[in-house]
């Protein structure tokens, strides 16, 4: 089936997964992702580009990362995250090389479209763990005045939070690991921190899920450690893996995922594969972290659609081939019963958001 999204972004050619360097700069939403440009499988990665005005129509911009350094040359640019400093943009992302595995490098732009790699990368060669097999996913914030980075990691089975801390964006010391678990899998992917409400947010994607692909850990972060107080799931559906938050000029905490699943079977003819969710507004509500879509996508819910029905507490939801995908909601601890549903329906695939963003399912139905 070779039907375009109407709504979410998809490219014109090839592979994308996890979105990357979320940000609003210089007049317009950029979203960079994950990207083999050559065929619409995982390959080389690359950092595609598309810009948007109004977060629900996108337009595919040239590719701000090739992977074209020596630290580059086994696997290409992994995923990461921007900051705006001083009117420049900045990129950071995992550089995969042969030598040295999984290291931390930058790219700056001016434009916001032609991006150029620091001299000295990467700026962080070396894992604290000694080990940089799983070392990835640099995601760079501020805080008090000071620039953060967490970073993905894991080692021996156990999973790993890591913590740096840099002056200027190009000199980074390690301060510490603030958060470790071997629920997960082997290491943590594409992690986030964050203020939501009066708390912090540490969200992560769990290689092995314990309940949910995406974790959102509730807690107090002081610059040197997270004290985790709960652990809290808010999407539930099949085809969301590798959020990432921003925040935009406006105040409000954006989130975007990848819209897709590994292994996932291409119809005949078509090259191209993946796509970006729909921008998701996160905010608490009595203590809960709820995720809907951005206002500027509000106008394309419905209450009800032929593929998605509501019975009792289970939400079923009918695949163009006939198939149905049960979630029983009352095995859900945060929800009790559904009182209303939000569906955003884009020609091949659903979003669905229940008691108004307290839970959301991702769903391609092919």
């Amino acid at each position: 089936m070779r039907k375009r999204f109407q709504y979410h972004f998809e490219p014109r050619k090839g592979w994308i997964n996890d979105p990357n360097g979320l940000c609003y700069f210089q007049g317009r939403y950029h979203a960079f992702f994950q990207y083999n440009p050559y065929e619409p499988v995982w390959g080389p990665m690359h950092w595609g580009h598309a810009v948007s005005e109004d977060l629900v129509h996108w337009k595919e911009e040239k590719i701000a990362l090739i992977p074209d350094r020596e630290y580059e040359n086994d696997g290409g640019c992994f995923s990461g995250s921007a900051i705006v400093k001083d009117d420049v943009l900045y990129l950071f992302y995992t550089s995969v090389s042969k030598e040295k595995k999984q290291t931390q490098s930058v790219a700056y732009s001016m434009d916001g479209i032609h991006f150029e790699k620091y001299e000295g990368n990467p700026i962080i060669a070396d894992s604290p763990l000694g080990d940089n097999t799983d070392f990835r996913d640099p995601k760079v914030f501020c805080y008090e005045g000071c620039y953060y980075m967490v970073c993905g990691a894991g080692i021996d089975g156990v999973a790993k939070m890591l913590l740096f801390r840099s002056e200027d964006l190009m000199k980074w010391s390690y301060v510490n690991c603030i958060y470790e678990s071997d629920k997960f899998g082997q290491a943590f992917e594409c992690p986030d921190i964050f203020p939501l409400g009066d708390k912090y947010v540490l969200m992560f994607s769990a290689m092995k899920p314990e309940k949910y692909a995406t974790v959102f850990l509730i807690g107090e972060f002081d610059g040197v450690a997270f004290k985790v107080e709960e652990t809290q799931y808010v999407e539930g559906g099949e085809d969301f893996y590798a959020p990432q938050t921003f925040m935009d000029h406006r105040g409000r905490r954006i989130l975007i995922g990848w819209f897709y699943h590994w292994g996932k079977e291409l119809a005949e003819g078509v090259d191209f594969a993946g796509a970006l969710s729909i921008p998701r507004e996160l905010f608490m509500k009595n203590g809960r972290i709820c995720n809907y879509p951005v206002e500027e996508a509000r106008e394309f819910l419905a209450v009800q659609n032929e593929y998605v029905m509501v019975k009792e507490n289970k939400l079923l939801i009918t695949g163009f081939k006939g198939n149905v995908i049960e979630y029983d909601l009352s095995k859900l601890n945060q929800i009790n019963r559904i009182d209303d549903i939000h569906i955003l329906w884009d020609e091949k695939a659903v979003e669905i958001f229940i008691n108004k963003g307290t839970f959301s399912f991702a769903q391609w139905l092919i």
